[in-house]
């Protein structure tokens, strides 16, 4: 990463900055399956109207989101689904660290009792 442009680095920054955000995430994870209205992505996550809203806006400035109008109503959509491609790694390092830790609470429980 070190010959990666300063300006780069911010704008990845930028985008991790927008999903460091567990409603943002609830938001994503409740689109994944297809584009929703705000109703049924206030079903989905338990969000009220406001913060679902406020974080579709972000998520849609971010360019991770599209919004659809349809009718009298606007749905949204994952631009890129490869987002979840990313969550998955995280989600599976975390487990292995989660593991690694377990392993290394038992050897030490292990060493308690000897």
């Amino acid at each position: 990463m070190s010959q990666i442009p300063v300006s780069a680095l911010a704008q990845v920054a930028d985008y991790f900055k927008v999903l460091s955000e567990l409603s943002r995430l609830q938001v994503l994870c409740a689109l994944k399956n297809g584009a929703k209205n705000v109703t049924e992505i206030i079903e989905d996550t338990g969000l009220g109207q406001a913060n679902v809203s406020k974080h579709l806006k972000i998520l849609t400035q971010a360019g991770i989101v599209q919004r659809q109008p349809q009718g009298i109503s606007v749905y949204y959509e994952i631009i890129d689904p490869m987002i979840f491609n990313l969550c998955e790694l995280v989600c599976q390092s975390l487990e292995i660290r989660l593991q690694e830790q377990s392993q290394q609470l038992k050897e030490l429980d292990g060493l308690r009792k000897s």
